[in-house]
C-alpha cells in the first residue's frame, strides 16, 4: 500500500516552554510548504505553574482549532544540567501534546539536534541561524520575523518534519492515541 507523501496537509510546530511557547504553522501542497501562521504564548506574567500548564492547554487548543493541522510536530527536551527546568519543559510539552492526542492529530518528536540538522545543515546552528534559514526557505518578509525566536524554533520543528516526511522511513516517535503513547514510552509511564 503506498502511502501519499507530503500532499496537502497542515503541520502545526511547538516549541515547549514555560514562560514563553512557540507555535509554527506551515501547509505543505506536493513537495513545497509555505507559512500560515507563526506567534507565541506568552506566560512570563503568569506565577502560578498550574495556570500556565491550563494556559498552554488552552492556547494550544486554540491554535488546533483555528488552523486545523493534519499533525503536529514538538521538539524533545533537551537534556540541560538543571532538573528542576526540564521537568517543568516536560510537564509543558506533555500539555501539548495532550492537546494534539484530545483532537486526534498525530504528533512526531524530534530532537533539536535533528531539527538544527534539517533546516541548517548544522547541529550547533544558532537560533538566529535557523530562523534566518526559515526566512530565506519560506519566503517570510523581514517585518512579519516574530520578535521571540521560540516562534521560529516551532517553525523549525514543522519544517523539519515536512522534510522527514519525505524520507522512506522514518525513525521519530509518532503517537496517534494516548495507549499508542503508552506502548512506545513503557519506560517513562509509571506504573506500568
Amino acid at each position: 500500500m503506498s502511502k501519499r507523501v507530503n500532499t496537502d496537509k497542515i503541520i502545526l510546530g511547538i516549541d515547549p516552554g514555560t514562560n514563553v511557547m512557540g507555535y509554527g504553522v506551515i501547509r505543505v501542497n506536493g513537495n513545497k510548504a509555505g507559512l500560515i501562521a507563526m506567534g507565541v504564548i506568552d506566560m512570563r506574567k503568569m506565577t502560578d505553574p498550574y495556570l500556565k500548564l491550563g494556559r498552554i492547554f488552552d492556547r494550544v487548543t486554540g491554535v488546533i482549532q483555528e488552523y486545523l493541522p493534519d499533525e503536529m510536530a514538538i521538539e524533545a527536551p533537551f537534556f540541560g544540567k538543571n532538573v528542576q527546568s526540564m521537568l517543568k519543559l516536560g510537564r509543558a510539552q506533555g500539555v501539548a501534546i495532550a492537546a494534539a492526542i484530545h483532537h486526534d492529530i498525530p504528533i512526531h518528536e524530534y530532537a533539536p539536534l535533528k531539527i538544527k540538522m534539517a533546516i541548517t545543515g548544522q547541529g550547533d546552528a544558532s537560533k538566529e541561524q535557523v530562523a534566518g534559514m526559515l526566512q530565506r526557505l519560506l519566503k517570510i518578509e523581514q517585518s512579519d520575523m516574530p520578535k521571540f525566536l521560540d516562534a521560529t524554533d516551532a517553525l523549525g520543528a514543522a519544517y523539519c518534519h515536512f522534510l522527514q516526511s519525505s524520507t522512506p522511513q522514518s525513525l521519530d516517535r509518532h503517537y496517534g492515541s494516548w495507549k499508542d503513547f503508552v506502548n512506545k514510552n513503557r519506560t517513562k509511564v509509571s506504573g506500568l
